[in-house]
């Protein structure tokens, strides 16, 4: 059982899937980091100097009543909130890992698609004067004994 599990688990599928899982996890923080620090900034300043990451309502006021300046106050009195800018940013870095992946999917079909499209040199031709099929380097049709040129 311990051989079985070790050829299962050294076997190229597992190897495969345990590197895709790391740099997932690392291409997971450059995506929050691209939405949190690069470009929900700007779309906060367009859309009236807001910070989605400080959108949220309070439903229930914590120890110190509301009003709160920010969600991290309102957290820290006990409030209870729906984060709703949070969920915004996090709309975000799906939509741009999606896309992400999407192009890489889109470029790898391609590939594929132009590999098996190109087509094989033929390893037969066929005798001019016979019209039998005979081997592409052949130089004298081996049915009908003409010179080939």
């Amino acid at each position: 059982m311990f051989k079985e599990f070790k050829e299962f688990a050294v076997k190229g599928n597992v190897v495969d899937m345990a590197v895709g899982i790391i740099v997932g996890a690392a291409f997971t923080s450059i995506v929050n980091s691209l939405v949190n620090d690069i470009i929900m900034p700007p779309v906060g300043l367009v859309l009236g100097k807001v910070d989605f990451t400080n959108l949220y309502v309070v439903f229930r006021d914590g120890k110190i009543p509301a009003p709160y300046s920010s969600l991290a106050d309102a957290k820290a009195a006990g409030a209870v909130t729906l984060n709703y800018g949070i969920f915004i940013n996090a709309i975000t870095s799906f939509l741009i890992v999606a896309f992400a992946v999407f192009l890489m999917v889109r470029t790898i079909n391609r590939l594929k698609r132009q590999s098996e499209e190109a087509p094989a040199m033929p390893a037969t031709k066929e005798c001019p004067f016979c019209l039998s099929v005979i081997p592409i380097k052949a130089v004298r049709c081996g049915h009908c004994t003409s010179e080939l040129k």
